[in-house]
């Protein structure tokens, strides 16, 4: 987690050096008046909110709940992209979850730190304060998406209530908790599959797994927007949600291009490369071209690089205005236990 600690006093200098000391990938920001030369020195927190608000993970404040939600406030969108906020007093003896607390990760962020410090972590919703199950987690955990957050409040507010959920599941998946019932119809349930429209139940938490690999090739300099539409047709035409997709991957030869990298940073990808021989070492069917081995080195680039992030192709090599574009699913098991992510 990528997490800016933000401190105001002398005491709460320290205490950002112990967290930054105990947790990787933080930068800290202190008041100027209390700084020192490992922190970047701050004078105004809204400046400093307005700049790192939308580019770190997670906000720590070491200072008072109040200071921190009204630094965050301004900017508070969705609890889908909305980073995590923890607040901890400067004396270090609580640690509180402030904002994005399932999916954000900030109870999970407020517990490490608390046992980093030795405060006393203060977690307020309502699924962790009862011990019951929580779908935002529970997609976290599972790298399910959340189609639609109403429906997700319904189910948890379901769950707190004692009411009985019910699951749909088209995936193999360990043993379901309590408070879900295995079923294809009823009054609220969660239904995971690759079909958003699919819903059982009167009210359908629907959840997406995000297990679609796009292997890719392009011309040199082809545009962002030449690849952009070429793969979100490959994935209407064949009735898949483009919000499946959690990879993307091409030869290394490729890694450079603007327009790939320009792709996988809409979507939020990490553009994974592979050598010729890495590509040629995949087993199975593809679609050979002597002009593409005789080119790269490799006989197919988008196929072969799909597979490689661990899938088997469903949407075989499909070509458009210089791109190449194949589509791989990785299985999928479900597992209600799941503590990493």
């Amino acid at each position: 987690m990528n997490t800016a600690i933000i401190s105001f006093t002398e005491d709460g200098r320290l205490i950002s050096e112990r967290l930054a000391a105990g947790m990787s990938g933080c930068t800290r920001f202190c008041f100027h008046k209390h700084s020192d030369e490992n922190a970047e020195a701050f004078t105004e927190l809204s400046v400093l909110i307005t700049d790192i608000f939308g580019r770190y993970d997670a906000l720590v404040f070491i200072s008072s709940v109040g200071i921190a939600v009204r630094a965050v406030a301004p900017y508070i969108r969705s609890k889908l992209t909305d980073p995590a906020v923890t607040s901890v007093d400067d004396s270090g003896r609580f640690a509180v979850s402030v904002l994005s607390g399932h999916i954000g990760g900030a109870n999970e962020l407020t517990i490490n730190i608390a046992k980093i410090i030795g405060a006393v972590p203060v977690i307020t919703t309502s699924t962790d304060t009862h011990g019951l199950f929580s779908p935002d987690i529970f997609a976290k955990k599972n790298s399910l998406v959340i189609t639609d957050m109403s429906a997700a409040k319904a189910v948890a507010s379901a769950v707190v209530n004692g009411e009985k959920v019910g699951l749909k599941c088209a995936y193999p998946h360990s043993e379901i908790p309590g408070e879900l019932s295995g079923c294809d119809s009823g009054k609220i349930g969660i239904c995971i599959s690759g079909n958003a429209d699919d819903k059982p139940f009167d009210t359908t938490l629907n959840l997406l797994p995000e297990n679609i690999a796009v292997g890719i090739g392009c011309k040199k300099n082809t545009p962002c927007d030449a690849i952009k539409k070429h793969i979100l047709s490959v994935f209407s035409d064949n009735g898949l949600d483009i919000r499946r997709l959690s990879a993307a991957a091409t030869i290394d030869i490729k890694a450079e291009e603007p327009g790939l990298i320009g792709f996988c940073e809409e979507y939020g990808l990490v553009l994974k490369t592979y050598t010729a021989d890495e590509l040629m070492s995949v087993t199975g069917d593809f679609t050979h071209s002597d002009f593409v081995e005789k080119t790269t080195g490799a006989d197919n680039v988008c196929e072969r690089a799909a597979v490689c992030e661990g899938g088997r192709i469903i949407i075989p090599k499909t070509a458009q205005n210089g791109v190449t574009a194949a589509v791989a699913e990785m299985p999928v098991f479900i597992d209600f236990e799941r503590k990493d992510t």
